[in-house]
């Protein structure tokens, strides 16, 4: 056997696989040992200086979708390297590989419908789920996390088929840099029950089915499938179901909550819209059991979120019918009467999702100011994306509008990326109420406690975990914490969610020493032993 053909199927292994790739990493006598002779340029760098070296190369180009593309080629290469560079700068990054309209400034953002280590499950061939998971060879201790996506309502465009696996692969990236879980245990999903995004199915190139979107008990069927499947092969997998639609999610939590370790994003927003209103309670210094909301939207993002505060109301020691009584509902599509409201239930909170923007109005909010000193100020619905305009603000009030409005009394979260205002020479940080914030933690935390549901008590200590870390006593100063410390955030609200599994019942494990436990779990971004390699 010649020296070429000894060294070919090793070099194009190594170099072609992500996983075991570390390029310029290598040292010269790894390179000699594993046939890389001449294949990589002479310099040798750690980890550390690679992760900087390609964070520079990303800084050095355009803002937007280059920057976007770079990290998706760089994790198809490397992908510890691309794991060190989003760790290292959570706030900026993440944002791109997470959020479908990042990087984008006009026009439609192009949907990601392959992902070469997801897997595709059809509503058409249900029998195929366990045939499908078998081949990637994993065992029942083998996965941590599972998030699926249908892709009826990717955050800012909608209805995106196939597409939405994207998505889930990009809540999977929160998850490994955010909140260490290891990215080989984790799997993205596709769940296509079809699509009813016309231009989709006219597109010669779309991948999915081209088939209306299937609903009722068909869908239905097919999710308890689904779920029941995918928990018996890995029943230490938290199923985290991502871009379905709020009153698909709610269905699916009451079937399933309770017998199975299963998660949505509506529940995520809830959460953080909770942690937004624990770290105002810290600074108006009302009970949460003695909060009123005014809630301005419709559908079951809304419903969900309310629910949340209720139950968090309840647990501070209201009555269930005095919870029930302190929220108020408005609904849609027209934001008649609301001022009005707002003076008739003279609030601590106004809560929008209403995607109606501009509903908050300069009269809401000084009638907000009337009904108390320090007001809640919460309009969380996220941007959307026109076919032909490109991405477009639904939110219902600008932050900095808000600001001027309440003479800098109002304490704002926004469902937008974080940003800020100015008010009587003062710059005040606002922060994006994001579903981001809990998710890694919270699986985190599951995974430590082996948890075998998410309960409503984990929930409100992740919340209640994120008030914590952010001071919104000072002027200006933000409602939540800043994203930057995303990983140690993570590992806080994982100790927390690691208690209250405990306190529940539902902990599989009991660590004596959870902050421990949780850092003991976590990984890190690391080039895996060469001599795994070397001996291949």
């Amino acid at each position: 056997m010649t020296d070429h053909e000894a060294t070919t199927p090793r070099t194009h292994s190594i170099l072609d696989d992500r996983v075991r790739n570390r390029g310029v990493a290598f040292s010269a006598r790894e390179r000699a040992e594993l046939g890389l002779t001449g294949r990589l340029p002479p310099a040798v760098l750690t980890l550390d200086e690679q992760a900087e070296r390609a964070y520079s190369q990303l800084r050095a180009m355009p803002a937007g979708g280059a920057r976007k593309l770079y990290l998706e080629h760089l994790h198809d290469r490397n992908e510890t390297l691309y794991f060190a560079v989003l760790s290292g700068h959570p706030a900026e990054l993440l944002p791109l590989v997470a959020d479908p309209l990042a990087g984008y400034g006009i026009g439609p953002p192009p949907l990601a419908y392959y992902c070469p280590d997801g897997i595709y499950l059809s509503i058409d061939r249900p029998g195929d789920i366990e045939k499908s998971f078998a081949t990637l060879g994993l065992g029942a201790g083998d996965v941590d996390i599972i998030v699926c996506s249908d892709g009826e309502e990717i955050p800012g465009i909608g209805d995106g088929g196939v597409g939405g696996i994207g998505v889930a692969a990009g809540k999977l990236a929160i998850y490994a840099a955010a909140g260490g879980i290891r990215p080989r245990r984790m799997i993205p999903v596709s769940l296509d029950a079809g699509t009813d995004n016309q231009a989709l199915r006219g597109d010669p190139f779309y991948l999915g089915s081209r088939r209306a979107r299937r609903r009722g008990q068909d869908y239905h069927a097919f999710i308890g499938r689904y779920v029941q499947t995918v928990s018996r092969l890995f029943p230490g997998a938290l199923l985290h179901f991502e871009a379905i639609d709020p009153e698909t999610a709610r269905q699916i939590l009451h079937a399933y909550g309770r017998g199975y370790r299963v998660f949505s994003d509506v529940q995520g927003t809830g959460a953080v819209v909770l942690a937004a209103v624990y770290a105002g309670i810290r600074v108006t210094g009302i009970p949460m059991k003695y909060q009123t909301v005014v809630a301005f939207g419709a559908g079951a993002t809304v419903i969900a979120i309310a629910d949340q505060l209720r139950g968090a109301m309840v647990a501070d020691g209201a009555t269930e019918e005095q919870a029930r009584s302190q929220i108020w509902l408005v609904g849609t599509p027209e934001p008649v009467g609301l001022t009005e409201t707002v003076d008739r239930a003279a609030p601590t909170i106004l809560l929008g999702t209403s995607a109606v923007e501009g509903a908050f109005t300069r009269p809401v909010i000084e009638a907000m100011c009337r009904a108390t000193s320090r007001p809640l100020i919460l309009p969380v619905s996220g941007p959307v994306s026109d076919p032909v305009s490109g991405p477009a603000s639904t939110a219902e009030a600008a932050s900095s509008d808000v600001i001027a409005w309440s003479d800098g009394r109002a304490l704002v979260a926004t469902g937008s990326a974080a940003g800020g205002a100015g008010h009587d020479g003062a710059a005040w940080t606002i922060r994006q109420a994001g579903s981001f914030l809990v998710g890694p933690g919270l699986g985190l935390g599951v995974m430590v406690s082996g948890a075998s549901r998410v309960t409503p008590r984990m929930l409100r200590a992740a919340a209640a975990a994120i008030a914590e870390q952010a001071d919104a006593s000072q002027p200006g100063a933000p409602l939540l914490p800043v994203v930057q410390d995303l990983r140690a955030s993570s590992a806080m609200l994982a100790e927390a969610v690691v208690r209250a599994a405990v306190a529940d019942g539902v902990a599989v494990f009991n660590p004596t020493n959870p902050a421990q436990a949780v850092q003991d779990a976590m990984w890190r971004p690391a080039y895996p032993d060469i001599r795994q390699d070397l001996t291949w």
